[in-house]
């Protein structure tokens, strides 16, 4: 009986910690963030207004991007930005830092002519090893005369922010149907979630498959 109930409470305490984990880490992440955007502002409405008030900074915060947002669409505000970007872009330490965020969150823009194209699967790191990555360009290879369309695929190894580009042609994708958002959340979740069916380009998917079975028959 006493073994029954250890068992018991174990399961539904487990069962629990499942559910209450994810919770209480989002809500100390936004709750961080809260604190980290309304304490930017805050000390400035502190002294202009002579008393703290919680979340004032904040909501500054949303009104200053949206501001910055209906500036940035309009020809005037494009050409202020560009200006501002290019004197940012003289500053050594600051260009370094500035370009790399910048790159980064273009890549997530659907805005963006370097935005992630489409979210696919390619044969990687090994024959018969395939990884998730984000189709993000097209180019041209020359040598001698010819001329070979390869495209550059972003292959995250870490988390998302780290990863490997690796140049294949377009045989050797697999195009899924997968959103770009949503490929981004089976990077994060380590492919936990990932769906159970992808569906994919047929012909990519014939011409690995094709391969795979060649190579096993010489195995053979």
């Amino acid at each position: 009986m006493d073994e029954s109930v250890r068992i018991t409470f174990k399961r539904k305490f487990l069962a629990g910690l499942i559910v209450t984990v994810p919770v209480v880490f989002t809500v100390l992440v936004l709750v961080g963030l809260f604190k980290f955007v309304d304490g930017i502002l805050s000390p400035f409405f502190d002294v202009l207004l002579g008393q703290h008030f919680a979340g004032l900074g904040f909501i500054a915060a949303i009104g200053i991007v949206f501001l910055i947002g209906i500036v940035s669409t309009n020809v005037f505000g494009k050409k202020l930005l560009d200006l501002m970007e290019r004197i940012f872009l003289n500053i050594p330490v600051f260009k370094s830092i500035y370009t790399a965020i910048k790159q980064l969150v273009d890549a997530f823009s659907p805005e963006s002519s370097s935005a992630f194209k489409r979210f696919v699967i390619v044969e990687y790191p090994r024959p018969g090893a395939y990884a998730f990555g984000f189709l993000t360009k097209e180019c041209a290879i020359q040598s001698d005369g010819r001329e070979v369309c390869m495209k550059a695929v972003y292959i995250p190894t870490n988390n998302l922010y780290l990863g490997d580009i690796v140049l294949v042609g377009d045989g050797s994708i697999i195009y899924t149907d997968i959103e770009i958002e949503e490929g981004i959340r089976i990077i994060l979740s380590g492919g936990i979630a990932a769906p159970s069916i992808i569906a994919a380009s047929q012909n990519a998917l014939k011409n690995n498959l094709a391969q795979d079975l060649a190579s096993s028959g010489r195995t053979g």
